[in-house]
């Protein structure tokens, strides 16, 4: 790596030692010079050592400035007295305010402040390092807030005002901000209402139906001004150029947990302060070309979306009705028939059960994605195979099932750190289809647990992946409804429209104690009118706050600070 130019060095006193710093385009470092006295047979030598060495991307600075030298100093909730021989000669001061990195992925806010002798020297350091921070062209200035009281444990106004306003305040960063009053509030102000020149990116405080209001307005507002029209099935989406911030504040935060690694509010809050950008691909649902909803993680037929349409019956029992309805669909064990077609994802890196997860700065996903988005000829390839039903790319698989999940993302939450799709990557233009045949329920259970282990998930032999770009799901009543159709209107026997009329009954109101034949569609937790669905993805059609979880050891082998 070619070596960056001093901008400027001093040696600069801190907590009554001194320090070389140095600033770069790139770094701040700083070097604890001290003299010691060590006594050698009986004689007293001193011997010059260079210590610890600390640095700060620049780039991850959040903050710098001018300090007021008090005679105390705040230091683990007590008022301490400082000694004040060292820092008579340093009346001066300056704080610089940088990410700092804990385990599990979490980010903190800490401060380190340096005495100088010389209030030009101190101003020109402070100066200097904002000059730097104004290159950083990527960060935010105008943010437009949305603030869901009511999602999970109804804290998002607290967690907001305490944990993340002030961090934006200190960071120069202006904010608008709205308190949602009902649903799709956020989504229908940004489709309508919000003037979006205004802002460098909208924040949701809230939990993952929170941020699908506001992919859901944010998306449909960019296909509107684009003349695009969202009810067609093959329409290209334009991606939307303004970033989307997520300050979890929910019930499972699945979205913030997989772009980020952490549900942790001060974590993402600088994630949104340093500007980082990471693509993410949405599917769009349509059912008989009509526009049904966006999906930025989970579609789920059958276990997982008979849990979701049980526990929106128990919403009165509060978070524990996800392990209560989960229990029961697990017991009930339904299953459900239908055809799945799906157009496999050729020509790209990755598969499924590769063992590669997606890290920031993916390399699939930069490689994969940039095949769709630079070559032209390759999506209008794509689009003239599925408009002319080539059913030799297109797969077929018929059967009786008791989950058919797709996945855009690993979906791994603190429950599951896994998720359901490992491998799945967050911009790589491709969904992971996860077809669960009827089983017993024992083998089934098997297939869960692996979810919490270390056990690949998808080696059984009622478990199916795909990673594709298209797939379209018919049940099988609609197919049979299809074809009693066609016989009564040929006999037109009031014996076979009293059977159908029966059925429907009995489809709507199970008193009779048998099997469902439809299962609802799990929609990034809210459930679809329909059954019968086509899902196409739209390659980094959205793009976030967030870098992508950093693998762990290359940023603690990392020059990074610590407390001094």
């Amino acid at each position: 790596m070619e070596k960056q130019p001093r901008l400027l060095s001093s040696q600069l006193l801190l907590k009554n030692r001194v320090f070389e710093v140095t600033l770069t385009r790139a770094l701040l470092t700083w070097k604890e010079i001290q003299t010691k006295k060590k006594r050698v047979s009986g004689s007293i030598h001193s011997t010059f050592k260079v210590a610890g060495s600390y640095c700060v991307p620049v780039a991850e600075i959040v903050a710098v400035r001018e300090t007021e030298v008090d005679s105390r100093t705040k230091d683990e909730g007590r008022w301490q007295k400082m000694s004040q021989k060292p820092t008579e000669g340093c009346p001066y001061a300056f704080t610089v305010s940088y990410v700092e990195r804990g385990r599990q992925h979490r980010w903190r806010c800490s401060d380190v402040t340096f005495h100088c002798s010389d209030w030009t020297l101190c101003q020109q350091w402070a100066q200097s390092i904002r000059e730097q921070l104004l290159l950083q062209t990527s960060r935010p200035k105008h943010l437009l807030v949305y603030i869901n009281p009511y999602g999970g444990k109804q804290q998002g106004k607290l967690i907001y005002e305490e944990k993340v306003a002030p961090l934006f305040s200190r960071a120069s960063i202006s904010t608008d901000v709205i308190v949602t009053e009902y649903a799709n509030h956020a989504r229908d102000h940004l489709k309508m209402d919000a003037d979006l020149k205004k802002y460098d990116g909208v924040v949701c405080v809230g939990g993952d139906g929170m941020f699908s209001e506001i992919v859901h307005g944010l998306v449909s507002r960019t296909q509107a001004d684009c003349g695009v029209d969202q009810d067609c099935a093959e329409e290209k989406l334009v991606p939307c150029t303004i970033r989307i911030g997520i300050i979890p504040a929910g019930s499972t935060d699945c979205i913030c947990y997989a772009t980020v690694g952490a549900n942790d509010p001060v974590t993402s809050a600088l994630h949104i302060i340093v500007g980082d950008s990471q693509p993410l691909d949405v599917c769009s649902v349509h059912h008989n070309n009509t526009f049904l909803r966006y999906s930025v993680s989970l579609l789920g037929y059958g276990f997982y979306g008979d849990v979701l349409a049980d526990s929106e019956r128990k919403r009165w029992m509060g978070p524990a009705r996800y392990d209560f309805s989960g229990l029961k669909t697990f017991l009930t064990h339904h299953y459900y028939e239908g055809t799945v077609s799906f157009l496999p994802a050729t020509d790209i890196l990755g598969t499924p059960r590769d063992k590669s997860k997606c890290r920031a700065g993916c390399y699939i996903c930069q490689h994969n994605g940039k095949l769709l988005s630079e070559d032209p000829l390759l999506y209008k390839m794509e689009e003239e195979l599925s408009c002319s039903e080539m059913e030799g790319d297109w797969r077929v698989v018929r059967g009786k099932f008791l989950a058919i999940n797709a996945a855009c993302m690993s979906c791994a939450c603190p429950r599951s750190p896994k998720g359901l799709s490992p491998a799945a990557h967050l911009a790589d233009g491709t969904s992971d289809l996860i077809l669960i045949r009827k089983c017993s329920r024992v083998s089934f259970l098997r297939h869960l647990l692996r979810h919490t282990n270390k056990d690949d998930q998808f080696d059984l032999a009622f478990v199916e992946v795909h990673r594709v770009r298209k797939f379209r799901f018919t049940p099988k009543q609609c197919e049979s409804d299809l074809e009693l159709d066609l016989r009564e209107r040929g006999a037109g026997g009031v014996a076979e429209g009293g059977k159908r009329l029966f059925r429907q009954i009995c489809r709507d109101h199970p008193a009779c104690g048998c099997t469902p034949v439809n299962s609802s569609w799990n929609c990034d937790g809210e459930i679809l009118p329909h059954a019968a669905i086509e899902v196409g993805v739209h390659c980094q059609l959205i793009r976030l706050f967030a870098r992508g979880i950093e693998d762990q050891p290359l940023f603690e082998d990392f020059c990074a600070p610590s407390v001094v």
